[in-house]
C-alpha cells in the first residue's frame, strides 16, 4: 500500500484567511489527500497555524489580548473553518507547540555543530516611539522595486521581491506609524545557505517532474545576482521559540527568538509528533526519518508561489544541513494567485471573500467546486461573481443535481423507491460504459499528476455524459411502449449515482455523501465503469434526495457582489 505524506503551507494565525489563501494550499492538498485515501493509500495529511513572528504580535496588540491567548483563540477559529470546508487534516497543529520548540532548537544545534550558522553584527531599525528594535515585518514603506507603498521590511507583497528593512523608501513603524526611526547595531544568527548552494542546486535539478512554476522560482533565487544568500534566522521579539542549541544556552543570543521562517517549516515534522501525542496516531518517525521507514513515503507539499523559496531552499538547507536522515519533499505543487473581482485578495487589507463569510452564504461544496475547477495552476486567475454564479448553476445544479433529481423522481413515480428489474442493457449502455471507462482512466491520471483543473474538467465531462445518456435514452418516453426497456434504462442511470459519488467525493464530499446515502451505499472509488454500473441490484432500496444544489439567482449574486465590494472591517 502506498504511503503518502501531505503538507499544506501553514497559514498565519493573524485572522481569518480569504479564498485565495484557501485555494493556494489547503484546499488542493485536501483534494489530493481525499483522492489518495480513496485509492487505498495510507495518508498522513498535516497542517497547522503559523503562530510566531510579527503578524501574531501585531494582530494580538490590535485585538488588545496577550499574544498567547490570541493565538489559542485564532487556532480554534481556523480549525473550525477548516472543518466547515471539510478539510480532512489528520492533525491541525500549532507552531507554538512544545514539540516544535524542541525540534527547532534541535535543528539549530545540529546546524551550529555543522558550521552552518554564523553570528552577524548588523544594523537594524530601532523605533524611539516604540522603544524597541523593529523586526522586518514591523516596518512598512515604499518598495524600491515596484513602488508599492505598503511593502514590508522582508518582502514586497505586490512584486514578491525579497527586501531588507533598510531598502524601504520612507520607512515607518507598523506598530505606531512613527517615522522617528534610527539604525542601530545588534547581533543575529544566519543560516549559511550559500555554503549549500551546489547541493541544493543539484537537488532542484533532479526534480524533473516538478511544475515549472516551482523550479523556476527556486532557480531564480539560486542564480540571480550573487546567488543564494545566507538568511537570518533570529529576531528581536518577545513571542517565539527562544534561541538555544538543543538543550543548551546560546551565549550572546539571550532574549532573542528564532525567525518565524526558520521554525514554521519545522512544524510540519513537529505536527506529526503532535498527532501522536494527541492519541491520533503512532510512530511519527516512520513518516519523517528515512532510517525509521520514511524511505517508502512519498512526500507532497502544497503552497502558493510566494512560499516556494523557503520550501525549495531554506527548509531543505535545514534538513540537509542537520546531517540527519530526515525525509525531503518529493513533489512541490505550487500555485499562482487567485485575484478578486478586478483587484487582489489581501489579508492585510481585508479585501475579498473570507472563509467565514463564504460559509455564511453557501455550503462548502459550492466553493470547493468553483475554486478547485479554477485553481491558479499555470497563471493567476480571477474570481468574479458572474463566473461563480454561472459555473455553480451550470455544473452543479443543471448537470449533476438535475441528473440525480430527474432519475430518482422518475423511478419513484413509475417503479417505486427500489431499483427496477427487467429489460436488458443494449448498445447505448455499452457505448456509455466504454466512454466512462476512458474518462475514468483520464480522470485518475490527472489526479495522480495533481493536474487539478484537468481533473475537474474530466469529472464534469463524466457528469455530462450521464445527462446526455438520460436525455437520449428518454425512459419517460420509452415507458409508454416498453416498460421493461424503461426499467433497464432507469436501473442503469440509478447506478451512475454511486459511480458519481465515488468520483466526486474528493471535490465535493458533502454532495457525494448525499448521493451515496440516498442510494444506500458508501461513496467508494470505482474499480471500473463496468463494475460500478452493477453496484445496485434490482430490488435495492433508495431514497430521493432533497435538492442538492440550489441555483444562484441574479438578484442574490448582485447582492453578494455589492456586499463584498468593499474592505472588510
Amino acid at each position: 500500500m502506498a504511503r503518502i505524506l501531505i503538507t499544506s503551507a501553514i497559514p498565519y494565525i493573524n485572522g481569518i484567511k480569504h479564498l485565495g489563501n484557501l485555494v493556494g494550499s489547503q484546499l488542493p492538498a485536501d483534494l489530493y489527500a481525499r483522492y489518495m485515501r480513496a485509492r487505498g493509500a495510507e495518508v498522513l495529511f498535516l497542517c497547522a497555524t503559523d503562530e510566531h513572528g510579527t503578524p501574531a504580535e501585531l494582530a494580538a496588540a490590535k485585538a488588545g489580548k496577550p499574544v498567547a491567548e490570541y493565538c489559542a483563540e485564532m487556532h480554534a477559529v481556523q480549525a473550525e473553518l477548516a472543518r466547515g470546508f471539510r478539510l480532512s487534516f489528520d492533525h491541525f497543529g500549532r507552531s507554538s507547540s512544545p514539540q516544535n520548540h524542541r525540534l527547532t532548537q534541535h535543528f539549530a544545534g545540529r546546524l551550529a555543530e555543522a558550521g552552518l550558522i554564523r553570528e552577524v553584527s548588523e544594523k537594524q531599525v530601532y523605533s524611539h516611539a516604540d522603544g524597541r528594535f523593529l523586526p522586518d515585518r514591523y516596518i512598512e514603506g515604499t518598495c524600491p522595486n515596484c513602488g508599492y507603498e505598503k511593502a514590508r521590511g522582508d518582502q514586497c507583497e505586490n512584486c514578491t521581491k525579497q527586501l531588507d528593512p533598510t531598502d524601504l523608501i520612507n520607512p515607518r513603524s507598523a506598530i505606531s506609524g512613527s517615522t522617528d526611526l534610527e539604525v542601530r547595531e545588534t547581533k543575529h544568527l544566519y543560516l549559511r545557505q550559500s555554503a549549500m548552494r551546489d547541493q541544493l542546486s543539484a537537488w532542484i535539478d533532479s526534480k524533473t517532474d516538478w511544475p515549472i512554476l516551482t523550479t523556476s522560482i527556486a532557480r531564480k533565487w539560486l542564480n540571480d545576482g550573487d546567488g543564494l544568500q545566507d538568511r537570518g534566522i533570529t529576531r528581536d521579539l518577545d513571542w517565539g521559540i527562544p534561541v538555544r542549541k538543543g538543550d543548551a544556552d546560546w551565549p550572546g543570543m539571550e532574549g532573542k527568538v528564532f525567525y518565524v521562517w526558520f521554525d514554521a517549516p519545522i512544524e510540519y515534522i513537529a505536527c506529526a509528533a503532535e498527532w501522536v501525542d494527541a492519541g491520533k496516531g503512532s510512530d511519527w518517525e516512520r513518516w519523517w526519518r528515512t532510517d525509521k521507514g520514511a524511505e517508502d513515503v512519498r512526500y507532497v507539499q502544497f503552497m502558493g508561489k510566494d512560499n516556494v523559496p523557503f520550501h525549495t531552499l531554506s527548509f531543505p538547507a535545514t534538513i540537509l544541513g542537520s546531517g540527519e536522515p530526515w525525509k525531503l519533499v518529493d513533489y512541490i505543487k505550487s500555485f499562482n494567485y487567485l485575484n478578486y473581482d478586478g483587484g487582489q485578495f489581501s489579508t492585510s487589507q481585508g479585501r475579498g471573500v473570507f472563509m467565514d463569510q463564504a460559509l455564511e452564504i453557501l455550503p462548502a461544496d459550492y466553493w470547493r467546486w468553483w475554486l478547485l475547477s479554477h485553481a491558479p495552476e499555470t497563471s493567476d486567475t480571477e474570481f468574479t461573481w458572474e463566473a461563480f454564479q454561472q459555473d455553480v448553476n451550470k455544473d452543479l445544479a443543471d448537470v449533476l443535481g438535475n441528473f440525480v433529481s430527474r432519475i430518482t423522481k422518475f423511478c419513484r413515480s413509475k417503479f417505486g423507491e427500489t431499483v427496477p428489474e427487467g429489460g436488458a442493457y443494449g448498445d447505448q449502455e455499452q457505448a456509455l460504459i466504454a466512454d466512462l471507462q476512458a474518462r475514468l482512466d483520464r480522470y485518475a491520471a490527472h489526479m495522480d499528476a495533481i493536474d487539478i483543473r484537468k481533473a475537474a474538467a474530466e469529472l464534469r465531462a463524466i457528469w455530462v455524459a450521464g445527462n446526455e445518456y438520460l436525455q437520449a435514452a428518454g425512459p419517460w418516453t420509452v415507458f409508454k411502449e416498453d416498460p421493461a426497456r424503461a426499467a433497464a434504462i432507469t436501473r442503469f442511470a440509478l447506478n451512475l449515482i454511486p459511480f458519481y459519488a465515488g468520483l466526486s467525493s474528493p471535490f465535493i464530499p458533502d454532495a457525494a455523501a448525499t448521493m451515496a446515502g440516498a442510494m444506500g451505499v458508501d461513496p467508494a472509488w470505482p474499480d471500473s465503469a463496468v463494475a460500478a454500473l452493477h453496484a445496485l441490484p434490482p430490488g435495492h432500496a433508495f431514497t430521493v434526495p432533497e435538492v442538492m444544489f440550489a441555483k444562484i439567482a441574479d438578484e442574490t449574486r448582485a447582492e453578494w457582489q455589492a456586499r463584498f465590494s468593499g474592505v472588510r472591517s
